[in-house]
């Protein structure tokens, strides 16, 4: 797995963002049975960088909590023969890897939002790479039946880890 971290921000979220990242990867890798080593980019950034991204990218000129970039079209969430069916378009041709996409997480939200909530830095920094993972494997939530689905699935990775919402 190659991980690309980049900070934009002096917003202190948790001790190790690129530890957590590597574990939330490899749990989520692993429940959605992905066959391949993956390759994600990871860009933690404050309310002002978020919303210019929101802007540019959605039309939103409003922060957010996190923002998913996927690399790789499904036909359906986290069925891989479509990149089987032209890996050149979807693997790193050097590593081997499943490049799949980009995650921007708000530090001044994972801060809000886990005193809002009353858990930890760590749950909530677990809990947005869980949900943008979930979006990089083709999940979604517009639609009240893909919102439980994708919900459910953040859960069982969550409590899987040990990443209770009382953490």
């Amino acid at each position: 797995m190659t991980f690309f971290v980049e900070k934009e921000t002096e917003t202190k979220t948790v001790e190790d963002e690129e530890a957590l990242l590597k574990d939330v990867a490899a749990s989520v890798c692993e429940y959605e049975n992905c066959p391949y080593e993956i390759s994600v980019n990871l860009l933690v950034t404050d309310d002002e960088g978020i919303r210019e991204y929101n802007k540019q990218f959605r039309g939103l000129d409003n922060p957010t909590d996190v923002l998913s970039f996927p690399l790789v079209d499904y036909e359906k969430p986290s069925d891989f023969s479509y990149v089987e069916k032209d890996p050149a378009a979807y693997l790193d041709q050097e590593t081997g890897e499943l490049i799949l996409g980009d995650i921007v997480i708000n530090a001044d939200r994972v801060v809000s939002q886990a005193k809002e909530y009353g858990h930890s830095l760590k749950r909530e920094f677990a809990f947005l790479l869980v949900h943008s993972f979930l979006h990089l494997f083709g999940y979604d939530h517009m639609e009240p039946e893909e919102e439980k689905e994708m919900f459910m699935r953040q859960d069982e990775v969550l409590s899987r880890m040990g990443i209770g919402r009382e953490d």
